[in-house]
């Protein structure tokens, strides 16, 4: 990526002259109800939040020794993103990555004291979102390549490692792969995108697997 960046200024493909590093404040933005997006886009998203963000998040946290409330941290976490959507912050869940780092001895020997490692990294989530948009503008000026491969290698690991997971049961294998194939294969049908249809069609899959299974 280094190299990349460098050959790319060489060449004079990165122009720099247009950004200004300065705080955007966030803007309300009315809601408005759509049984399309709410199938092809809200569903799938609660459903993958959940799956890949707040139960591994839980889990790694209580790995780690720590006693959750489940519930109500589940509750405040979605008020907070129901309360907050508007304004363009609706991905507030129990970040399994974030957690990871957070709850690591890397973090603080103490485990009493490693909420420091989450309340600094809540920190910096905070001016990322503040500067939001110059980080956007930057990233803007970048060659679309380069934009690529950095999006492909930051997916890389997820990718393998929900594809693990999902191919890891043997029972669950056919459906999994044909809820990937759906999904990847960006099909629309009555206004509703390819991630919903992906998880009818794989659910469908799976109970016709299962009772051909037990039958």
């Amino acid at each position: 990526m280094v190299v990349g960046i460098l050959v790319a200024g060489m060449k004079g493909d990165i122009v720099t002259s247009g950004i200004t590093f300065s705080p955007v404040l966030p803007a309300f933005i009315a809601p408005h109800f759509s049984l399309a997006h709410s199938l092809g886009v809200a569903i799938p998203l609660f459903l993958v939040t959940m799956a890949s963000q707040n139960a591994p998040g839980i889990a790694t946290m209580k790995a780690s020794g720590y006693s959750l409330p489940v519930s109500p941290l589940i509750v405040f976490t979605g008020l907070l993103a129901l309360v907050l959507s508007p304004f363009g912050v609706y991905s507030i869940c129990i970040a399994a990555i974030t957690a990871a780092i957070c709850q690591s001895p890397e973090a603080h020997p103490d485990a009493g004291r490693r909420w420091l490692a989450a309340a600094v990294a809540g920190g910096f989530y905070l001016l990322a979102g503040l500067f939001g948009g110059s980080v956007t503008a930057l990233m803007a000026v970048l060659p679309v390549s380069w934009i690529q491969m950095l999006a492909g290698l930051a997916l890389l690991g997820t990718i393998s490692g929900s594809l693990y997971q999902a191919l890891l049961n043997e029972t669950e294998r056919d459906a999994a792969i044909v809820t990937f194939l759906v999904t990847a294969s960006g099909l629309t049908l009555l206004g509703i995108g390819s991630a919903f249809w992906g998880l009818v069609v794989g659910g469908v899959c799976y109970g016709v697997l299962s009772f051909a299974r037990r039958a």
